[in-house]
């Protein structure tokens, strides 16, 4: 794509986003605007920071050369910005001093880019989910308050329209009094094989990519892309997926957080380099319902499948019916009487990825502007993540715990809430509320 097709392109697109507080106004000066993590993901929220017409993107930021030279090129190509080049954050907040910064990085190193960001004035996109333990969400939720920055988390289903119409059919009342619900992912295949170590590539700095987070050998499973299967650097598919299905949970039961969590599960199958687990079941116990997260790397087959790609979602269990919030699948409701019809909507997503990123930075922008908490504030994504490394925890420490959402503790179990947080590598500082 050359640049005059993006821009018309994006043009037309831009001029259909929303915000649930209405069309983010066109600023007189575009935002300095800074990207860190320059991979596939970055590149995605990049495209649309760009496509929005209201961002400079005056510097990149990525420990990889390759990812960095071929971001940058593109960044040049589509918008005519030439951004200054960084293989270490700090620098680049010191020097550019961005009025927005986008955090694309892998997940252990969220905390302290995210934090070093809104301290050094900025607002800030991070990527879900928000860190990689819990007590780093509650230091990066306390700097946002702080420095009274706004904080955007990129849980996009909270915008979809497939899953704003969903959520506006189960809170009507039609799916009927929901006791229970099911959230999953499950997708195929097989044991896979051990991969070897190597040399790191020229151009990559492994030891600043493994940061806070213990040093490993470099992997070409692990990067690029493959880090969330390595307990390291994220929280397996738990940690990945979870977040979303269990943070539209949250969002469409209105709730804050679990009382009770047990999970379980293990490496049944795999036998590859990663060390997450291939398999995974955990409970979640609220007041008035119960909630499940399933998921599973092997045993993929069609009686599952929600859509001819996948088997992915939520299904919510009423006294009128089942109701599956899907993803490529949009979302369906299957009444209890069988004399009634099926209800279905098609999901609406925009390319590449089936996303809705377009309409999540329009609510940034749009928050920036009013300097209210935007759709999925930094405490809504602290409590969606929290969902998942609850689950993560509970598993590590063989047992069910209570959680005391309030304090962001685990209720009577001293050694489980140690668990809440994990020994940085030296030359990095844990963050503290």
């Amino acid at each position: 794509m050359n640049r005059r097709t993006f821009i018309q392109n994006t043009a037309l697109g831009t001029a259909t986003l929303f915000s649930p507080y209405g069309i983010a106004a066109p600023r007189t000066s575009k935002y300095r605007t800074a990207l860190i993590g320059t991979g596939w993901w970055g590149g995605n929220i990049l495209r649309v920071a760009m496509a929005s017409g209201q961002s400079k993107i005056v510097a990149l930021c990525d420990v990889d050369q390759s990812q960095l030279t071929k971001t940058a090129a593109e960044v040049e190509k589509l918008s005519g910005d030439n951004p200054k080049l960084y293989r270490d954050f700090r620098e680049l907040l010191a020097t550019e001093k961005p009025e927005i910064v986008i955090v694309a990085t892998p997940d252990h190193w969220h905390p302290l880019i995210c934090i070093a960001a809104v301290q050094a004035g900025a607002h800030v996109y991070v990527e879900k989910p928000i860190s990689h333990t819990i007590n780093e969400g509650k230091a990066m939720v306390a700097a946002a308050r702080k420095t009274g920055k706004i904080v955007q988390v990129g849980t996009h289903r909270r915008v979809s329209p497939h899953n704003l119409s969903g959520r506006d059919f189960i809170r009507s009342g039609k799916v009927g009094k929901i006791g229970m619900i099911r959230t999953f992912v499950h997708y195929g295949g097989g044991p896979g094989q051990v991969t070897p170590d190597s040399e790191t590539p020229q151009g990559l700095d492994w030891d600043m990519w493994c940061g806070p987070a213990p040093l490993r050998p470099f992997n070409t499973k692990i990067h690029p892309r493959g880090f969330r299967q390595y307990l390291d650097y994220a929280n397996g598919t738990l940690g990945d997926w979870g977040i979303h299905w269990l943070d539209q949970l949250l969002w469409i039961m209105e709730e804050k957080y679990p009382r009770k969590v047990f999970s379980t599960g293990g490496r049944a199958i795999k036998t590859d380099n990663t060390d997450a687990p291939d398999h995974q079941v955990a409970v979640y116990e609220f007041e008035n319902f119960t909630a499940t997260w399933e998921h599973r790397q092997f045993a993929g087959n069609n009686a599952e499948k929600t859509h001819p790609q996948q088997a992915v979602g939520c299904y919510f269990y009423g006294t009128e019916g089942t109701f599956h919030m899907g993803w490529l699948d949009g979302w369906t409701f299957y009444p209890t009487d069988s004399k009634k019809p099926i209800i279905h909507e098609d999901a609406k997503l925009d390319m590449p990825d089936q996303q809705n990123i377009a309409n999540l930075w329009t609510d940034f922008l749009m928050s920036i502007e009013k300097n209210q908490p935007s759709v999925c504030d930094i405490e809504i994504g602290y409590r969606s993540s929290n969902m998942a490394l609850l689950g993560m925890l509970s598993m590590k420490a063989g047992r069910s715990i209570e959680w005391d959402g309030e304090k962001g503790l685990i209720k009577n179990d001293p050694e489980a809430n140690k668990l809440l947080e994990r020994p940085y590598r030296k030359g990095w500082e844990y963050p503290k509320v």
